[in-house]
């Protein structure tokens, strides 16, 4: 993923189906930080944890004017089945699903050779430019201290 999107950049806009049944559009988002929080799948432990911590700040997300959002190629009904079994229901989890990962190659995140995303963390701005980006190995759980650090700009 050493070609990901780069700081500075325009985030590419997208609208995705989440788990609630609805749609997100990213530009719909300016004023407010985004972050997204890309997972390989879902249904796995890493991703998992990686989706719950999301939750379990949502409010501290809120406080710092950040809508967080969970993203992967799974379809949008394998998300709503998960967000349910997870509990997840402040957290829009988005299915880059169809076509298949097309959001993920928009942001240099896919992986051509596993037909998923890589762990990553998006964050964009107000005005929709990148403003920290960071990638992980698959099996390794962003610290979402890190995260919040990296939303207050430290």
């Amino acid at each position: 993923m050493k070609d990901h999107i780069k700081k500075g950049a325009m985030a590419p806009d997208f609208t995705l189906e989440d788990n609630k049944g609805g749609q997100v559009k990213l530009s719909d988002l300016r004023g407010k930080k985004v972050l997204l929080s890309w997972h390989p799948i879902a249904w796995t432990s890493v991703c998992t944890d990686q989706m719950r911590a999301l939750e379990a700040n949502h409010d501290r997300f809120e406080e710092l004017n950040t809508v967080p959002l969970g993203m992967s190629v799974d379809p949008a009904a394998g998300k709503t089945a998960w967000a349910a079994v997870l509990s997840i229901r402040k957290t829009p989890l988005l299915a880059d699903f169809y076509p298949h990962g097309k959001v993920a190659k928009d942001y240099g995140l896919f992986l051509e050779e596993h037909g998923m995303s890589g762990r990553a963390n998006v964050l964009i701005d107000e005005q929709g430019k990148v403003a920290w980006v960071k990638t992980y190995e698959m099996g390794q759980l962003p610290d979402i201290e890190e995260v919040f650090r990296a939303i207050e700009g430290k």
